[in-house]
C-alpha cells in the first residue's frame, strides 16, 4: 500500500494529465553508434521534477505499483521527486529493491510500471524508469546510501552466482548481520549485469558502484570458481556455511543444430557479447580475444539479446547488420524500445526467415547463410502461431559473421553434483515453495533464471530477496 500524502486528495488530476509530454532524450543514432556509452541522456533536476508532476496519483492500488514486480511505491516517489526531495524518493526505492539503479535502466518499463500508467490512454505515460534512475544518481552524487547492518550473528551463508538474484540475497542477508561469501565462475561479480547487458544499456560503472556498497557492508567475492566443478555445495557446507543460496541463472546458449555451426565466424550470443562489451581486465582467460566482426553481420533470434547483439555489431564497425527471425515482428519476444533503437542505429530486419545451413567460403570461414522462407501456421502450445517452412523457397544471404541469439538453457552441473537436490527441464532447480525458494535439499535455497528459466533482472532480484528472508528465518531454527 502506498503512503498517500494528504496533498494527493486535493490535486487536479485532469490538469496533471494535460501537462506537456516529452519522451526520453536519446543521443543521436549517428553519434551513439560510434561508442559504447550510455544512450539515454540523464534528466536534469528541473526535467525530473516536471516529469514527476505529470503523475495523476491514481487511487490505491495504483496500476504502476501493481505492475512492478518489487511493488515499489512509485506514486510516493513521484510526489517526492516533484517536490525536489530526491533523497527521500531514493529511499522509497531502497525499501523494496536491492538494485534500483539497475532496474531503472534495464527493466522493460513499457511492459511493467510505465506500461500500466493510465496516461497510456493518450500515449503519454509518466517515465517512471528514468525517474528512478534520476533519484538514485542524484543520491549517489550528493548523499550516498549506506547499507545498514544488524549486529553480527556469527552465521555464514554461501551465495552461488553473483548476478541479480545472488547479489540481492546477499544484500538482505548482510543487513540481517550475517556473513556472506559470493562464488562465481567469472572473474568479477555482476553476472548478466556485467557479462550480458551491454554498456550502452547499463553502464558498468553504475553496477560496480553498487558492488562497492556491498563490499563495504562486508560482502566477500570469490571469482573464477565454478561451483559444481571446482567445489561442490556439499563442500561449502563442510567449510562451515550453514545455508546456501543458488542464483546461477541460465547461461548455456541454445544451439541451432544445423550444419556449419562450428565454422569460424559463427558466434554464440553470450560469447560475442562478453568479448565485445566487457573490459579486458574483467574478461575470463578463454575470452580475451575480441570478436572478428566482418562487414556483413547476421543476428539470428528475436529477443532482447538479439537486439543487444545487433547494436554491439554496429558499434564494432559492421557496415551491414541484419536480424533474421522466423516469425513476424508482432511475435518477437524482445522489447519494442530496444528493437526501435537498433533500427534507428541502422540494423535491418528480415522476418519469416529460418536459417538452415551455415556455408563456408574457400578459406573455411563463414561466407553465407542458407535460409528458407516461413509462413505462420496454427498456434503452438503457448498460443504463438507456429512458423511453417515454405517448400522450395531456399535462398542464401552473404555474411561474414553470424551470431546465434536463440535463448538460454540451464547449466545442469549444480543438480548433477548435489545429492538430494531435485531438478527438472534439463537442469532448472526445483523449488518446493515459490515464496521462499526452498529446494528439496535442506538449507539450500534457489531463485532467479536458474529456477524459472530466462526472465527479467527484476524478477531475479525479487526472488533473491524472498530467499534471503527465508534463509534468515531458517538460520534462527538452528540456534
Amino acid at each position: 500500500m502506498q503512503a498517500v500524502p494528504s496533498e494527493f486528495l486535493t490535486i487536479d488530476r485532469k490538469e496533471r494529465a494535460n501537462k506537456p509530454y516529452s519522451d526520453l532524450n536519446l543521443r543521436p543514432p549517428t553519434e551513439r553508434v560510434c561508442d559504447f556509452d550510455d544512450v539515454v541522456i540523464s534528466f536534469s533536476s528541473e526535467r525530473a521534477m516536471a516529469e514527476a508532476a505529470r503523475c495523476i496519483h491514481c487511487p490505491d492500488p495504483a496500476p504502476c505499483m501493481v505492475a512492478c514486480p518489487t511493488k515499489n511505491d512509485i506514486p510516493s516517489a513521484m510526489w517526492l521527486i516533484e517536490q525536489g526531495r530526491f533523497k527521500e524518493a531514493a529511499a522509497i526505492y531502497h525499501q523494496t529493491s536491492s538494485l534500483p539503479e539497475v532496474c531503472g535502466r534495464v527493466c522493460p518499463h513499457e511492459q511493467l510500471c510505465q506500461g500500466s500508467c493510465v496516461l497510456n490512454k493518450h500515449h503519454t505515460p509518466v517515465l517512471t524508469g528514468q525517474l528512478e534512475v534520476f533519484a538514485l544518481e542524484w543520491e549517489r552524487a550528493n548523499d550516498p546510501h549506506v547499507i545498514q547492518k544488524a549486529p553480527a550473528t556469527g552465521r555464514k551463508i554461501a551465495i552461488v552466482g553473483a548476478g541479480p538474484a545472488g547479489l540481492s540475497a546477499a544484500h538482505l542477508l548482510l543487513e540481517r548481520g550475517h556473513a556472506v561469501t559470493i562464488y562465481d565462475a567469472k572473474p568479477a561479480p555482476g553476472g548478466l549485469m556485467v557479462y550480458g547487458i551491454p554498456n550502452f544499456k547499463l553502464p558498468k560503472d553504475s553496477f560496480f558502484r553498487k558492488w562497492e556498497d556491498l563490499e563495504r557492508a562486508g560482502a566477500h567475492f570469490v571469482g573464477n570458481t565454478y561451483v559444481g566443478k571446482d567445489i561442490t555445495i556439499d563442500q561449502l557446507f563442510e567449510q562451515g556455511y550453514q545455508a546456501v543460496f543458488v542464483g546461477v541463472g541460465t547461461g548455456i546458449d541454445a544451439p541451432m543444430e544445423i550444419a556449419g555451426e562450428d565454422l569460424p565466424g559463427v558466434y554464440e550470443a553470450t560469447d560475442f557479447l562478453i568479448r565485445g562489451n566487457v573490459e579486458e581486465n574483467y574478461l575470463p582467460n578463454d575470452k580475451k580475444e575480441r570478436p572478428q566482426v566482418g562487414k556483413r553481420v547476421a543476428v539470428i533470434g528475436g529477443g532482447d539479446t538479439a537486439a543487444d547483439c545487433l547494436r554491439t555489431a554496429l558499434r564494432m564497425g559492421a557496415e551491414e547488420v541484419i536480424c533474421i527471425y522466423r516469425r513476424t515482428e508482432k511475435e518477437m519476444p524482445g522489447g519494442y524500445k530496444d528493437r526501435q533503437m537498433a533500427k534507428d542505429e541502422g540494423a535491418q530486419f528480415r522476418f519469416l526467415t529460418q536459417p538452415v545451413k551455415f556455408i563456408p567460403g574457400p578459406d573455411g570461414r563463414l561466407a553465407a547463410i542458407e535460409c528458407i522462407e516461413m509462413q505462420l501456421g496454427e498456434p503452438d502450445a503457448k498460443g504463438r502461431r507456429k512458423p511453417v517452412p515454405v517448400e522450395g523457397s531456399n535462398f542464401s544471404i552473404a555474411v561474414d559473421t553470424a551470431i546465434k541469439a536463440l535463448g538460454y538453457w540451464p547449466d545442469p552441473v549444480i543438480g548433477k553434483t548435489t545429492p538430494d537436490l531435485e531438478t527438472h527441464d534439463w537442469g532448472l532447480i526445483t523449488v518446493t515453495d515459490k515464496k521462499t525458494g526452498a529446494t528439496t535439499r535442506p538449507g539450500v535455497y534457489a531463485g532467479g533464471d536458474g529456477v524459472t528459466g530466462p526472465d527479467l533482472v527484476v524478477t531475479a532480484m525479487v526472488a533473491g530477496r524472498k530467499s534471503a528472508e527465508a534463509i534468515d528465518q531458517y538460520l534462527k531454527t538452528l540456534e
